[in-house]
C-alpha cells in the first residue's frame, strides 16, 4: 500500500515530538511492505531525497513568519504545493498530522474519493483551539475534510466530541522498545530528569525547579537534570548548583538520560498523551505527571509513579520524594517496562493499519 505522510516541518535529526511520531510510523510500515512517501516543507531545501529508507519530498514554504506573528495558525502557506505533490504522487491513502496539511488531503480526497486519515497531535479544547487566529475554522474544515480523525488519548477524544461533536478514534503515539530499554547505570545521587522544552510555558518547567528546592530539603544531594533550550534566554533562572542541563535532542542522548534518571517528571498542561512519560517508564525509570489529560493514561497504576494536583509546588515536591523512593524498589523497573509495552511502535502500527484497511474497503 502506498501510503502518503505529510506533515509541515520535519527535521530528522531531531525526532522529537510529531516528527517522532511520524517517523516511527513510517518505519513500522516500511517494516510490513508498505511504501509510505513524506510530503513535507522547508522554506529553502526543497526536492526529493531519501533518508533511512524512507522517501521524502520537501517543498517550498513561503515566508510565514509574519503571519505568526500576527496570532495566525502555523503553518499557512506551504499546503497548496503539498497538495501538488499529494495529487502528483497518487498514493492509496493519505495521513496528516496538521490541520493546514488536512486541507490539501481533504481537497485531494474529494477530487478522487481515496481515503484520508488526520491524527490531531493536541486536545482540541477551547483553550487549545482558540490560541490562534483561523485556527478554529481551519481545524473544522480539517476534521470534516478527513475520512478519519485520531486523537492520542481517550482525554482528546473527549474533547473532541465535547468541542467539535467528532466521535475520534483513540491510537497512542508509539514507543520505540528497542532504542527505550533499561541498561547501563543509575546515577550516584538521587536524580530527576525532565526532557520537556524549558522554554514552552505549558511544560512548566518552572514550577519544577520551584518544587525541587523542597525536595532537596529531604534530599540535599539530589540533582534536577534538563534539557538545554536552544535559546539561551530560555535558561534564565536555571543557573542553580544542583540545576544540570545537558543535550538530548538525539534519541540516543534522550534514552541515555532516562535510564541515569532516578525518576522522569513532566508538570505539563494541555498534554493529548506525554510520550516522554511512556519512554521514561521503557527505559525502567518511575515518572510523576500532573493528574489531568492524556497524562493520568499513562500513569494509571503506583506501581510506576506519582500524579500531583494542580500547579501545587508542595504536591509535586511530595510526588517526586515518593517516586525516588519507589525507584529504589527492586520490583519498579519490570512495572515500569510492562507499562511502556502497551504503547509501543509496533502496537500503534498495527492498529493504524487496521484503520487504513476499514477505510479503504468503505471506498
Amino acid at each position: 500500500m502506498d501510503v502518503a505522510l505529510l506533515s509541515p516541518c520535519f527535521w530528522p535529526e531531531v525526532r522529537r515530538g510529531s516528527e517522532r511520531v511520524v517517523r516511527d510510523l513510517a518505519d513500522g510500515l516500511i517494516e510490513r511492505g508498505h511504501r509510505p512517501h513524506l510530503i513535507t516543507s522547508h522554506p529553502r531545501r526543497v526536492g526529493r531525497t531519501e533518508e533511512d529508507g524512507l522517501p521524502i519530498t520537501r517543498v517550498w514554504r513561503p515566508p510565514h513568519l509574519w503571519l505568526e506573528r500576527r496570532g495566525y495558525e502555523w503553518y499557512l502557506t506551504h499546503w497548496p504545493f503539498s497538495e501538488a505533490v499529494l495529487r502528483r504522487s497518487a498514493p492509496d491513502l493519505a495521513h496528516t498530522v496538521f490541520a493546514t496539511d488536512a486541507l490539501a488531503a481533504a481537497r485531494w480526497r474529494r477530487s478522487t474519493g481515496r481515503p484520508v486519515v488526520f491524527t490531531y497531535m493536541g486536545i482540541p479544547d477551547h483553550r487549545g483551539i482558540h490560541c490562534r487566529r483561523l485556527r478554529p475554522e481551519i481545524t473544522r474544515r480539517a476534521v470534516a475534510g478527513a475520512s478519519a480523525v485520531v486523537a492520542l488519548s481517550r482525554a482528546a477524544a473527549d474533547a473532541f466530541r465535547r468541542e467539535l461533536g467528532v466521535q475520534a478514534r483513540v491510537i497512542h503515539p508509539g514507543v520505540d522498545l528497542r532504542a527505550f530499554a533499561p541498561g547501563g547505570e543509575r546515577s550516584g545521587e538521587p536524580t530527576v530528569f525532565c526532557g520537556a522544552a524549558v522554554g514552552e510555558p505549558r511544560k512548566q518547567v518552572g514550577l519544577l525547579v520551584r518544587a525541587f528546592e523542597r525536595v532537596r530539603r529531604d534530599r540535599p544531594a539530589a540533582r534536577l537534570v534538563l534539557s538545554r533550550p536552544r535559546l539561551p534566554s530560555d535558561a534564565a533562572g536555571l543557573d542553580l548548583p544542583y540545576v544540570d542541563l545537558v543535550d538530548v535532542d538525539d534519541r540516543a542522548a534522550l534514552a541515555g538520560a532516562y535510564r541515569s534518571a532516578w525518576v522522569s517528571a513532566l508538570p505539563s498542561f494541555g498534554e493529548a498523551f506525554g510520550l516522554v512519560l511512556a519512554e521514561a517508564l521503557a527505559c525502567g525509570t518511575p515518572v510523576v505527571a500532573a493528574n489531568r489529560d492524556g497524562m493520568r493514561e499513562i500513569v494509571d497504576r503506583k506501581s510506576v509513579g506519582r500524579l500531583f494536583e494542580g500547579d501545587d509546588e508542595d504536591a509535586l515536591s511530595r510526588a517526586l520524594l515518593e517516586a525516588l523512593d519507589l525507584s529504589q524498589d527492586p520490583a519498579t523497573a519490570a512495572a515500569c517496562r510492562e507499562r511502556a509495552q502497551a504503547f509501543s511502535t509496533d502496537a500503534a502500527t498495527d492498529a493504524y493499519l487496521d484503520l487504513y484497511a476499514e477505510l479503504r474497503a468503505d471506498c
